[in-house]
């Protein structure tokens, strides 16, 4: 649902755009590649421009726009990178030719965009970078916000009109609301529906956004309605889809992740030991990601613990891993989205109780189709779902694909697909840590309980010690340990 303050009063772009204008201390320059100078109109048409545009440009042609910003990797025009290079090219010339001495209270800012619109052929296929460089004082180093839309709008002509609005909502936010990154990130939908308009990426840094941690803005994307997944790297920075899946083999491991465990460390190495041997499948070319649903995010409460998120993505981020967060609960939605960046193998790795869920005809009642719609989406895409056993107690048998239970109307679907060795079981299990689950191990740490550290991965037992992760309890003091567990749990 889209993120909404009754309370709040937008103002319209004319008004964002004088309210600038109006400011004698803003002052700086407008380069716009693709869509038109749509975001500059405004500043032009609401009156005062001369203080505060100090020059606007842009470098349509692809020769003359390598000639100023320098060639991109793969001669590519509408990147992160020429958006960076733009920034700092524009705003440097600003600094060179600009006096301070002529201009010793002027804030200097650069905004900035690298699109694409869409084609009669890819009706919903246009994108692009928008980035703002500011001062927030004279003399102050600059920060940056950056973004990465996607248009929705197949008509030309509003999606240029989008893109102004949404230029004059970022730059009026960053100049007036730095010290309020929620309400930067709420002022970009204003006049703007989320139906025409996608931001599926941003990032906020400079010495004013010190306190932001760009994680909690990827979560706040996906709360917001903004948009339905996003992507970050081990070194906790935002990163755009394209950028990371784009026609790679992607293989991808769901969980609450509360804390890794050992299983999930089984799950995630057997499933790649399988999917690298795959025809189609080439190492080099494989990105690996753990999905945590926004579903599995919510606390108890039902809204989204930000400190228990972080602790997660901490644990995550120290194990190398890039983690996506996601609003799709079901797995023919995740597909879905992974094939707007690739047709290449995908692999999807899950406990045999979630292929359970799968098989349930109950979350696919409001698909025309059913069943068979969202069966259609996951498997007319090359894709394997890698199952891992499940043995929730010492007398129960291991549940594998071939011993689940499936109701008889739905036997020779599955048997088809089994067949045909698009499900398959992951047999090279360490049958010792299938007693282990995420929901045991939070208690223990909760409750100040030992023997959990055997049931996480090396170094993350002390990483949740030291940094009192998931709200951990140290035992009492005098307090005898327990008596350490066997395979069983």
């Amino acid at each position: 649902m889209m993120y909404y303050d009754p309370h709040r009063v937008s103002l319209s772009p004319g008004q964002k755009a004088r309210k600038v204008n109006m400011d004698p201390d803003l002052y700086g320059t407008f380069a716009e590649i693709g869509l038109g100078q749509e975001t500059v109109r405004h500043f032009f048409r609401a009156g005062g421009a001369s203080q505060t545009i100090a020059k606007a440009m842009s470098a349509y042609d692809k020769d003359f726009s390598n000639a100023i910003y320098g060639p991109e990797p793969g001669n590519r025009f509408v990147c992160e990178s020429r958006l960076k290079n733009m920034l700092r090219h524009e705003f440097g010339l600003i600094e060179e030719r600009l006096d301070r001495k002529d201009h010793p209270s002027k804030k200097f800012f650069t905004f900035a965009n690298t699109l694409a619109s869409s084609t009669y052929e890819r009706p919903h296929s246009g994108h692009g970078w928008i980035g703002v460089r500011f001062q927030t004082a004279p003399e102050r180093p600059t920060n940056d916000v950056i973004i990465h839309v996607r248009l929705h709008d197949p008509d030309i002509s509003l999606q240029q009109e989008t893109i102004g609005y949404l230029g004059v909502n970022l730059l009026y936010g960053c100049v007036f609301h730095h010290d309020d990154p929620q309400e930067i990130m709420t002022g970009l939908y204003d006049n703007i529906s989320r139906h025409v308009l996608e931001v599926d990426m941003i990032q906020m840094n400079g010495p004013d956004f010190a306190q932001v941690d760009n994680r909690l803005l990827s979560l706040q994307l996906v709360r917001r309605g903004y948009t339905d997944a996003v992507i970050f790297g081990p070194d906790g920075q935002n990163l755009q889809a394209s950028d990371v899946l784009y026609k790679k083999n992607i293989l991808t491991i769901r969980g609450s992740f509360r804390p890794v465990t050992k299983v999930n460390i089984d799950m995630i190495m057997n499933g790649y030991n399988m999917f690298i041997k795959e025809n189609r499948v080439e190492r080099s070319n494989l990105q690996v990601l753990f999905e945590i649903t926004l579903n599995n995010l919510q606390a108890d409460t039902g809204s989204v613990d930000e400190k228990d998120f972080i602790d997660r993505a901490d644990i995550l981020c120290s194990l190398g891993q890039t983690v996506l967060i996601s609003n799709y609960q079901e797995y023919y939605k995740l597909v879905e989205y992974f094939s707007r960046y690739t047709k290449a193998r995908m692999g999807l790795i899950m406990g045999v109780n979630n292929l359970i869920e799968v098989f349930e005809e109950k979350y696919y009642r409001h698909l025309n189709g059913g069943m068979l719609e969202a069966f259609g989406i996951l498997f007319t895409r090359d894709l394997k779902l890698y199952v891992y056993p499940s043995k929730p107690d010492a007398d129960s048998a291991i549940m594998t694909t071939s011993t689940m239970p499936v109701h008889p109307r739905l036997r020779p679907l599955y048997e088809y697909l089994l067949y045909n060795k698009r499900i398959v079981d992951i047999e090279s299990y360490d049958p010792n840590v299938l007693h282990i689950f995420s929901q045991k191990v939070l208690h223990m740490i909760r409750e100040g309980a030992s023997g959990w550290e055997d049931m996480v991965p090396p170094y993350v037992d002390n990483m949740i010690k030291d940094n009192r992760l998931f709200g951990y309890v140290p035992p009492k003091a005098g307090s005898a340990p327990k008596k350490k567990e066997g395979a069983r749990a």
